[in-house]
Order: structure tokens, then C-alpha cells, then sequence
């Protein structure tokens, strides 16, 4: 059970990235000698399974080194024993639970993702070139370090202190010698690229020092509050995406494609001194030229890229890496713009790709060479186009997102390289983001207008095909044969139907293994893999912990907590009520109405309402207290009907953040 990992440490309800922590182990159902299932329940891979995986072996170069010798290049220093804890000696990254990914792949593993973790396994600090260097593998990105006339600039310093911290002290034994930090870059609004610049720099030693902070147009309001409204549903499908309650092991998480697995920890913010609001923008950096690229609604809300000029050194932060990306990130999150995407990744290419003889991302490893940049570019562009052109011209003639998924392939011209495979985004799903994006969730059969809800059209479709017994015995024979995912879902009905039925559950959940050791896609592993310890053991969960990203909360604008608030509200109850209550922060100046009618939370920065049921008189510290638990409502100072303050948290609900998945 050592190289479980259980992520308890990182809030969903603002980034939207919690993972779950574990469970226990001890399985309720026996299984059988010939179901060869490891301590966790998983089953041996299938005769089918092994000929599925065996088939991409023997499609791919997997014995091209090219990549394994761009990983490796530079290296400067490694930890063989790279295990990170916090203060209290909780385990908040151990890169010593893969030491098993060496070798060919098992059958339990898809081979193309098993080469894709081999090159995620490759850790320590590196040279990039002339100035630039970075650490990866102390985390699910990288950071990167650039050397200034004077001192030191960091690019997207991890997700939290800890690792961040063990990075940079890995870089003071070996580089960083007595110059200090003079910038950071944040180079979007996703967790992994910000959360642990306090393991670097504190808030405190870069306003002393005058470090200069640079980030894209819209970064503050994005990174606080991009996932603050959905967090708790996102946090709960993350603990599928990314894993975090399966064992490492061959029949557990190998990957995340993007890198291993996104660290625990504490996180936290620096507002920006700098601020980048459009292409061709230049900044002189201790002594370096930078020329930025703005690329908003890419992979990120608020998004940027840079040139420098005199190392001749793209860093394309998130919007090229080594894996086909996701349009739509399936932990939930709002659809990218596939189209713009691409025309950034051109906008790139045409500004700096004949200039340039190496690209640094914000993952995995860098490109050096003219040629092969270009080439990168090229095909990362053109991958992202494909896929949108094409799901527009199926849709166009008629075809469903299914359909679409089903049919659309890459051109061999855009299937010759590893770096656009879909270890972390597919096809399949990308094609359904493109879809969506134009047409919605709807794809125009009125028979998908007004369908039953799962578990009432579960136990129809049951009992037409003859009864749970009927389907679970034909879903046996459907297994024996191979069709997975047809078993799938056939027993999903029944699961829905009767949560309780053992068998049903137990042969999905080996389906589901099965789904899960065929996937490229290191989240399509986890999340089949994860649907079936949560059909063996239950719902995982997720275990949040507000004051861990204290940092972060404390710049989230108070009216997004409101607005929190209000899709926590409990309608039908809220609809009995006419509540007024002012919110009175004596030390921003400022007082908030918060007003519920017809069953909706509205709220407005005003003067105090002289109508209130109640005024409540606080500070933006005690807020978040409030909201981190520290503090009860009854602790608050309160003029007028106290009664009506009670009234309107009453109608508030907690989020369940364990809710189950796989089940009803």
C-alpha cells in the first residue's frame, strides 16, 4: 500500500484539481483464482487485453530513442531518491513509487503509455542551454530557470512550496550559487504553473526586493476563481482523472500523460507587477530581451508565451507539449477554442520558429534544432486544426458526436510522431469538445431531448432485456469475448438499476480494469481504474483542506465568494423566503447586500440597505474563516434580527464531495 498516494492537501473548490484521499482495502467480495487479482482487486489482463496491447506495440517505433535522448540531454544533477514531505511529514511527492515503470511494458499497460511514463520517470535539473535550465519531475510541470545579468528568473514555479522548494534547492547545491531571484513568470492561470512560488519567494522578499512578477492580462481573475463555482464537482471527477486514490503499480496509475501526477502541498499567489496584454509586447529582464506572445482561451483563460531573442529560446508554455492535449479536460472545465489554439501555435511559428534553435515548454522535455522545431510546430498546429476541421465537416454532414468520435483518425502525415499522441487528450474526446463548443450537448435526435434519468431508464432497459440475471449472464459471454466496452454498457444499466447487485458490479469493475489497461491516455486509465475500486470499495472521495491555499483565497474578489453562495443555495427552500442581509467589511470599506428572492441569491457592492433583516459586520480575514471553518456564524457580530442570519446559512448547502460516480 506504500506507493498509494493520497492527495488530501490541494482545495477543488478553487483549482478544481483535489484528489481523493484512499480508502480501506479490505474487499467485501471474494474473487476467483483464475480472475488473478492483485491486493487491490484489479484482475489480470485478458488474452484479449494482451493481444490489444501486444497490436500498438507492434505499430509504433517504440525502440526510437530520439525522445529518451532529448529527455536526458543536459543533465545535471538527479535525486535517485526524489521523496518530498511537509512539515508535518505527510508525503507530498515520491517519485520512488514508479521505480516499477522500467523494462517492456506489462500487459496491463497500454505500451504507448508506458513508454510516455518511462520518459516522465527522467527527473533531476538540467541544462536547456545557454542560460536556461530546468527541474522536471518534482512535479506534474516543470520549472524553469533563467539566468538574468544579475540574478535569477523563474518560469511557472510548481504547484506548491514543498516541491517547488526541493526543485530550487536542488538548483542553489548545483547552479544558482549567491545570485538572487529578480522575476518570475507565470505563464498561465492553472495551479501547476503558480501555486508554489512560496517555496521560492516569499510575498514579503519579493516586495522588499523589487522582484518583478509577469503574468497574462486576466491571470489574477482566473487562477482565484476559474474553478471557485464547480470546484466541489470538478475536485470529485479529478480524483478519476488524475488517479489519486490507485495504488502505483502496473494494474494501478502509471501517468497522467501531461507528467506523473499533480503534487500535495500548500499553494499560494503573487499578484503581478507586470502585466502582458498582447502579442509582440517586450520587456527588458535584468538585461534580457523578452518579446511575449499573448494567447488567451487556449489551453488556459489567461495564457502567454516569450522569445529571447539573445539565446535564440522559445518557451511555448502550455500550448505545445509532447502529448495531444485536451480541448475539454475531463475533471470538468469549461471548452476550449480548438481553432484558436491552432492559430496560436501558427502565430508561434510564423513569429519565432525560423529563429529559434531550441523550444522549453511548461512540460516535459525541450526540441532543439531548426528542423525539428519547425516540424513540432507544425504538427502540434496542425493536430489541434485536423480535429476541428473535421468534426465540423462530419457535423455538417449530419454526423453525431459519437459517430464523429468513432470515425475520425489523424492522417499518417500527423500520426509519424510520439509528441502528439493522446497520452493525456484523444481524438475521441477532443472531436466531442469540438462538437460541443458549436452545437451544445444536444445532437438534435428528439429521443436525446427528454431521456429518463440514468437510474429510471436503467431499470427499463433492464427488465427489457430479461432481467438482471439475463443481462449479467449475457454480459459474461460479452467479456469472454472481448467487447468491453459493449459490456460496459449493458452492465451500467444494472448497476444503476440495482447498486447492489454483486455480480453486476464485480464484472464491471474487471471490464473496467480491462478498458483501463487498453488506454494511451494516461486519465482514461485512471478513470476506468478508478471506477472499479470505487465498484470494489466504494466512493474515495475527496478530502479538502481550505487553509492550504489560504494564499490563494485571500485574492479571490469577495463578490466570487458570493457568487459561490448562491449555486450552494437550496432553491426550493430559499423560494419560501425573502431575506435582505448586508455584509459590512470594515476594513476593505466596503458593505455587500445580499438579497434572496424567488429563490435566488443576488448580491451588489452598495450602501448599507436600510431594509435588511440583518447586518452582519466582519472582515475579509474572518470571511474566509468562515468559509475554511475556522469560525462559526455565531461568532459574527450582528445588528438586527440575528434569527434571519441563521435563516439564510441554513439555506446554504455543503457540497458532498465524496459523492459516487459509478453507482446511483
Amino acid at each position: 500500500m506504500k506507493n498509494r498516494l493520497t492527495i488530501t492537501r490541494v482545495t477543488a473548490l478553487v483549482l478544481g484539481m483535489g484528489l481523493s484521499a484512499g480508502m480501506p482495502l479490505a474487499f467485501a467480495q471474494a474473487t476467483t483464482q483464475a480472475d488473478a487479482a492483485d491486493a487491490e482487486g484489479n484482475v489480470a489482463a485478458t488474452a484479449t487485453t494482451e493481444q490489444a496491447n501486444a497490436a500498438v506495440a507492434k505499430q509504433l517505433p517504440l525502440d526510437d530513442q530520439a525522445d529518451f535522448e532529448a529527455a536526458k540531454r543536459g543533465l545535471i544533477a538527479r535525486d535517485p531518491k526524489l521523496v518530498i514531505t511537509d512539515a508535518d511529514g505527510g508525503p507530498v511527492w515520491d517519485m520512488t513509487a514508479y521505480d516499477f515503470i522500467k523494462g517492456e511494458a506489462p500487459a496491463s499497460v497500454n505500451p504507448s503509455l508506458w513508454r510516455q511514463a518511462k520518459l516522465n520517470d527522467l527527473h533531476g535539473l538540467y541544462k536547456v542551454t545557454d542560460r536556461i535550465y530546468q527541474l522536471r519531475g518534482y512535479d506534474l510541470s516543470n520549472m524553469s530557470l533563467i539566468e538574468g545579468d544579475s540574478g535569477w528568473i523563474v518560469v511557472d514555479p510548481l504547484i506548491t512550496p514543498e516541491t517547488a522548494g526541493a526543485a530550487w534547492q536542488m538548483a542553489k547545491e548545483h547552479i544558482i550559487g549567491d545570485k538572487p531571484i529578480v522575476a518570475v513568470i507565470f505563464t498561465h492561470s492553472h495551479v501547476d504553473h503558480f501555486g508554489g512560488i512560496e517555496g521560492v519567494i516569499s510575498a514579503e522578499q519579493a516586495k522588499k526586493n523589487g522582484v518583478r512578477i509577469i503574468a497574462p492580462k486576466g491571470f489574477m481573475e482566473e487562477s482565484t476563481s476559474e474553478n471557485l463555482l464547480a470546484g466541489p464537482a470538478m475536485g470529485r471527477r479529478a480524483t478519476y482523472m488524475f488517479g489519486g486514490a490507485l495504488e502505483r503499480s502496473p494494474r494501478g496509475h502509471v501517468d497522467s500523460g501531461l507528467g506523473k501526477a499533480p503534487a500535495q502541498g500548500h499553494f499560494s499567489i503573487l499578484a503581478p507587477t507586470d502585466v502582458i496584454d498582447h502579442t509582440g509586447q517586450k520587456l527588458t529582464v535584468d538585461g534580457l530581451e523578452f518579446e511575449f506572445q499573448y494567447a488567451p482561451e487556449s489551453e488556459a483563460p489567461a495564457e502567454l508565451t516569450f522569445y529571447l531573442p539573445q539565446l535564440k529560446a522559445f518557451c511555448g508554455a502550455e500550448i505545445v507539449s509532447h502529448n495531444l492535449h485536451n480541448i475539454y479536460t475531463l475533471r470538468g472545465a469549461k471548452v476550449r477554442d480548438a481553432l484558436k489554439w491552432s492559430d496560436y501555435i501558427d502565430e508561434a511559428l510564423q513569429l519565432f520558429g525560423n529563429q529559434a534553435d531550441v523550444v522549453f515548454n511548461s512540460h516535459h522535455w525541450p526540441v532543439w534544432g531548426h528542423d525539428q522545431i519547425v516540424d513540432y510546430l507544425k504538427v502540434q498546429r496542425d493536430t489541434y486544426k485536423y480535429i476541428h476541421d473535421q468534426t465540423l465537416r462530419m457535423a455538417n454532414a449530419g454526423y453525431t458526436p459519437r459517430e464523429i468520435a468513432e470515425q475520425l483518425t489523424l492522417p499518417d502525415s500527423l500520426t509519424k510522431s510520439f509528441h502528439n499522441r493522446g497520452y493525456y487528450g484523444t481524438v475521441s474526446h477532443d472531436s466531442k469538445a469540438v462538437y460541443q463548443w458549436y452545437f451544445g450537448w444536444f445532437d438534435g435526435n428528439p429521443a436525446h431531448l427528454n431521456p429518463l434519468p440514468p437510474t429510471e431508464s436503467a431499470k427499463k432497459y433492464v427488465e427489457f432485456m430479461g432481467g438482471a440475471d439475463a443481462v449479467v449472464d449475457k454480459a459474461q459471454q460479452s467479456y469472454d469475448a472481448g467487447e468491453y466496452r459493449w459490456t460496459a454498457e449493458v452492465l451500467n444499466h444494472v448497476v444503476f438499476a440495482q447498486p447492489d447487485n454483486t455480480a453486476a458490479k464485480k464484472l464491471l469493475a474487471k471490464t473496467y480494469d480491462q478498458l483501463g489497461y487498453r488506454a494511451e491516455s494516461g486519465p482514461w486509465r485512471d478513470f476506468y481504474l478508478t471506477g472499479a475500486l470505487e465498484l470494489r470499495h466504494g466512493a474515495q472521495g475527496t478530502s479538502l483542506d481550505l487553509r492550504k491555499g489560504i494564499g490563494l483565497l485571500r485574492q479571490v474578489p469577495v463578490d466570487r465568494f458570493f457568487d459561490a453562495m448562491a449555486a450552494r443555495l437550496n432553491g426550493p427552500e430559499a423560494a419560501k423566503s425573502d431575506l435582505t442581509i448586508n455584509f459590512d467589511f470594515k476594513d476593505l470599506g466596503e458593505n455587500h447586500v445580499l438579497r434572496i428572492e424567488n429563490g435566488v441569491l443576488h448580491h451588489w457592492q452598495r450602501p448599507v440597505a436600510d431594509d435588511a433583516d440583518a447586518t452582519v459586520h466582519l472582515t475579509h480575514p474572518a470571511l474566509l474563516a468562515l468559509i475554511g471553518g475556522q469560525m462559526s456564524p455565531k461568532q459574527l457580530k450582528v445588528d438586527g434580527d440575528r434569527a434571519s442570519l441563521g435563516r439564510f446559512f441554513s439555506l446554504l448547502e455543503a457540497p458532498d464531495r465524496g459523492f459516487a460516480i459509478v453507482t446511483p
